[in-house]
C-alpha cells in the first residue's frame, strides 16, 4: 500500500512538472501503462482529447479495430485555434477559454467525424433526458455532453454552474442507479443517474444532446485522411481571428496592450483574477487539463500514421507540429512558472485532480481533496497574486508559438 501511494505521488509530481496526462507520466516513471480495463463489456482505453478519444473508444466498442485517437483527430479536420477571455462582474472573475481543435466550440464536429469514419450517428436533442436512459437501458453506449459542474467529478465551484463541458461516453447503467462514463478514465467512473440527467440538461444550447452509433461500414481511410488534412490546412491556416492562426497573434498582442480594453494590463490592472487566468492558460495548453491541451503532438502522430496511407512524405510536417507543441509547452511554463511556490502548488493540485479522474471512482476522495485546496488557493491568489506578472515574457512565448504554427502549416500545405 505504501509503495503504491509513493508511486502515485511520483506520477502526480511528474504531471505537475511536465503537464503530461496520467498515462504518459506513468510510462516515464514506471515504464508501462495500466492494462485496459473492461467494464460492462466496454473497454476503458483512456485518451488525451475528450471528443477524439470518445469517438475512437466508441467505435472500438462497435468493432472498429486499430483506429487510433490520433487518426480520429486528423480525419476530423485536425487543429484549430481559439482564444476568449471572459469577464464576469457577478463573481468578479475572469475565465480564459482556449480552443486547439478544428471547430473547437461546435458539437457538429463529432457527427461529421463519425460519418467520415464510416459510422452512422443517431442524434437526439430532446426536451427531456429519456433518450439517454433508453439508449443505456438498451445497452447502447452514447456520447453525451454534461455540464462539468453538475456532473460533479471534476469538483468545480458553484460560480462555474452552467459553463459547459465536453463529450463523454455513457456506456452502461448499473442496477445501483449510477451511469458508467468514459472520460478517458482507466477505471470505472460512475455518476448518479439523476445527477447526470441534470448535468445533461443544464446548458441550453445543447440540452440533452446525445449521439449514438447505429452502424459502421468500411471506409476509405486514406481518402478520409486526405480530406482531414485539407481541412486542417484551410482552417488553421485561414484568416479568422477566432478559429485560425491569427487568434494566437491576437492573444500575444493583448497580453501587453495597455490601450485595448481587453488588454491584459487593463483587465488585470488590480491583479484580481490573474492567478486563475494563468492557471487556465497552463491547464488549457498542457495535456494534463480536462480538454487535452494543445493537441499538436497528437496531430503529429496522425501525420506519421497517415503518410503511408496516402503515399505522401509528411515527416517534416509532423516534426514541425511537434516543435509547435514544444512552443506551447513554453507558453504554459511562462504563464504559470513552477519556480513560484504558489503556482507550483496549484500545478500539483491540478495534476492530482486529473489523476483522480483517471482513477475513476477509486480516485474520488483524492481528487475531491485536491480540488478543494486548489479552489481555495485560486480564491486567495485571485484576490492578490503571489508575484508580479511578466506579461512581456508570456507575449514573447506566444509569438514564438504562433510563428511555429505558421511554419508547421506551411510545411503541411507544401507536403500535401
Amino acid at each position: 500500500m505504501t509503495s503504491e501511494k509513493h508511486l502515485k505521488a511520483r506520477i502526480r509530481a511528474r504531471m505537475a512538472r511536465t503537464g503530461e496526462r496520467y498515462t504518459t507520466a506513468r510510462r516515464h516513471v514506471v515504464g508501462d501503462v495500466p492494462a485496459t480495463t473492461t467494464d460492462h463489456g466496454y473497454a476503458l482505453r483512456g485518451g488525451l482529447h475528450p471528443e477524439s478519444a470518445a469517438v475512437a473508444n466508441l467505435l472500438a466498442h462497435h468493432g472498429v479495430r486499430g483506429l487510433s485517437e490520433a487518426m480520429v483527430l486528423g480525419v476530423g479536420g485536425g487543429l484549430g485555434a481559439g482564444y476568449i477571455l471572459w469577464e464576469f462582474s457577478r463573481h468578479d472573475s475572469r475565465i480564459l477559454t482556449l480552443g486547439f481543435r478544428r471547430r473547437w466550440n461546435y458539437l457538429d464536429w463529432t457527427v461529421t467525424t463519425l460519418r467520415r469514419l464510416g459510422a452512422e450517428p443517431a442524434v437526439h436533442t430532446t426536451a427531456g433526458s429519456g433518450a439517454a436512459a433508453a439508449a443505456l437501458d438498451a445497452g447502447m453506449p452514447a456520447l453525451v455532453t454534461p455540464d462539468r459542474y453538475h456532473a460533479g467529478y471534476w469538483h468545480l465551484p458553484g460560480h462555474l454552474d452552467g459553463h459547459g463541458g465536453h463529450q463523454v461516453v455513457a456506456y452502461a447503467a448499473g442496477d445501483d442507479g449510477r451511469v458508467h462514463l468514459d472520460d478517458r478514465n482507466l477505471a470505472p467512473l460512475t455518476v448518479d443517474r439523476e445527477v447526470l440527467a441534470r448535468a445533461r440538461g443544464r446548458v441550453v444550447s445543447y440540452r440533452n444532446h446525445l449521439v449514438s452509433v447505429t452502424g459502421v461500414t468500411p471506409v476509405d481511410l486514406a481518402a478520409a485522411a486526405r480530406a482531414g488534412i485539407a481541412e486542417c490546412v484551410a482552417h488553421l491556416g485561414g484568416t479568422s481571428a477566432s478559429f485560425a492562426l491569427p487568434a494566437w497573434a491576437k492573444w500575444a498582442r493583448l497580453v501587453t496592450d495597455t490601450r485595448n480594453a481587453k488588454g491584459w494590463p487593463r483587465v488585470f490592472a488590480d491583479g484580481r483574477g490573474l492567478a486563475g487566468a494563468l492557471l487556465s492558460a497552463w491547464e488549457g495548453t498542457e495535456p494534463v487539463g480536462a480538454d487535452g491541451g494543445h493537441l499538436r503532438g497528437l496531430y503529429a502522430d496522425f501525420l506519421d500514421e497517415a503518410a503511408p496511407l496516402i503515399g505522401v512524405p509528411l515527416a517534416g510536417a509532423a516534426a514541425a507540429f511537434r516543435a509547435a507543441g514544444e512552443a506551447w509547452h513554453a507558453v504554459a511554463e511562462a504563464a504559470l512558472p513552477a519556480d513560484v511556490p504558489a503556482y507550483a502548488r496549484m500545478r500539483e493540485l491540478s495534476a492530482a485532480v486529473a489523476a483522480g479522474v483517471a482513477a475513476g471512482d477509486a480516485g474520488a476522495a483524492d481528487r475531491a481533496a485536491a480540488a478543494a485546496e486548489l479552489w481555495e488557493l485560486r480564491a486567495e491568489y485571485d484576490a492578490r497574486p503571489p508575484v508580479e506578472p511578466d506579461f512581456a515574457a508570456l507575449a514573447a512565448r506566444l509569438r514564438a508559438a504562433h510563428a511555429a504554427e505558421v511554419t508547421a502549416v506551411a510545411e503541411l500545405r507544401h507536403a500535401a
